[in-house]
């Protein structure tokens, strides 16, 4: 089946649910891609978690191709860009429900080489 992507219709439902839940929203980032835009002293093991609670983040778009926002981090203001691709997973922060996305390689450009499959985490899935 082809189509439309489904990953950044199933974040904007998540986010959501999440926020109307009264939980705080968070996503992990693939942060090992040059298009991806995040304070680098903030990732670590090539990944970041961002809080983009409505509380925590200002003008939050999350795009059909990229999610974007401007964020704090240690005080100072950071404007945030994140294809949608590099959103590995949306969850709440304080009860792990959410989703982790299968992983999407962009053909050619300056992306490495997908990661090795590691072992699952502590988030749950919504159903």
């Amino acid at each position: 089946m082809s189509g439309k992507p489904k990953r950044p219709y199933f974040l904007r439902a998540l986010y959501d649910w999440i926020v109307d839940s009264d939980l705080t929203p968070y996503l992990l980032v693939a942060a090992d891609s040059s298009r991806v835009q995040v304070p680098v002293e903030y990732v670590s093991d090539g990944k970041i978690v961002l809080n983009v609670s409505p509380l925590a983040v200002r003008d939050l778009d999350l795009g059909i191709d990229e999610v974007t926002f401007s964020g704090r981090f240690g005080g100072r203001p950071f404007p945030i860009r994140v294809p949608l691709p590099s959103v590995l997973a949306i969850y709440a922060k304080e009860t792990g429900e959410g989703m982790v996305f299968e992983p999407e390689y962009p053909q050619g450009g300056d992306d490495p080489e997908p990661p090795e499959p590691t072992s699952g985490g502590h988030l749950k899935v919504v159903r």
